[in-house]
């Protein structure tokens, strides 16, 4: 009973520290957001919607909502498109070079973003893809796309391979059995994949800033950083466009928590 006890404070006494730690931060935010501007309160009393006023029409923030919408729902859905074609190639077909190219994808999760800037801006000057939201499309769905399809071939390889013969004998050729089997497998794998994909661009600062100087074409991240002074900060501005920017990532994965759930422990037991 004693050793039962002591595993249970052992395990949920750290578990409870990290959880203060992690919600901390979350509640000052929230106190900031919606306690009047010049308050000390510990609990936001009475609450103001002011800052949100301000951040949402004022600083633009509903063109940067829009903006990162739009980037990180067209990252969702390029990554996942990709991911789901190139990791069935690698896990189904065996062709030359197919190894170096997984250790390739796998080295790629090694190399900043910041180093791969200066090439990204060039390519992007020249074809015209700076200042526009299809660039950031782009620019994300690169860095996104190496851990997605080697999580995606992963999940892939947890299908057997026998349920597709199996169709292709009834007369369904690849294709259609692609459909009819193995994709109604992969959902909760699409699930992980895709929301790593969509919060990866939602929290993108460092593309948006760089490929990106006209207002109109800002994403929350960079508006975020506008709200910062250069001799002071409104506190208030800034933990309201916090909350903006992460109230619709909470939202989205509490609703898809269960398809995550299953598509990562899927992926961490699949070879």
């Amino acid at each position: 009973m004693h050793d039962k006890q002591g595993r249970a404070v052992r395990l949920f006494l750290p578990l409870g520290a990290y959880l203060v730690v992690t919600l901390v931060p979350f509640y000052w935010m929230l106190v900031f957001a919606f306690r009047p501007t010049g308050s000390t309160a510990l609990v936001p009393w009475p609450i103001t919607l002011d800052h949100f006023r301000t951040v949402w029409t004022d600083l633009g923030f509903a063109v940067f909502f829009r903006n990162s919408l739009i980037v990180a729902v067209g990252t969702l859905v390029v990554v996942s498109v990709f991911a789901l074609m190139g990791g069935y190639a690698l896990a189904r077909f065996a062709f030359r070079g197919r190894r170096a190219f997984l250790l390739a994808l796998l080295c790629s999760q090694f190399v900043p973003g910041a180093m791969v800037l200066i090439p990204l801006f060039l390519v992007f000057k020249a074809a015209h893809l700076l200042n526009s939201l299809p660039g950031l499309v782009i620019a994300d769905s690169a860095f996104q796309l190496p851990l997605a399809l080697i999580l995606m071939s992963g999940f892939v390889r947890g299908v057997p391979v026998d349920l597709e013969e199996a169709a292709m004998v009834d007369g369904c050729g690849r294709l259609r059995a692609f459909l009819a089997v193995v994709l109604p497998q992969l959902r909760p794998a699409l699930v992980a994949v895709g929301s790593f994909a969509f919060i990866g661009a939602w929290n993108n600062f460092l593309f948006a800033l760089m490929f990106s100087g006209r207002q109109d074409r800002f994403t929350l991240p960079v508006g975020l950083s506008y709200t910062l002074g250069e001799f002071n900060v409104d506190f208030g501005a800034l933990a309201a466009g916090g909350v903006v920017a992460a109230v619709p990532v909470v939202a989205v994965f509490a609703v898809i928590q269960r398809f995550l759930m299953q598509g990562l422990t899927a992926g961490a037991v699949k070879g």
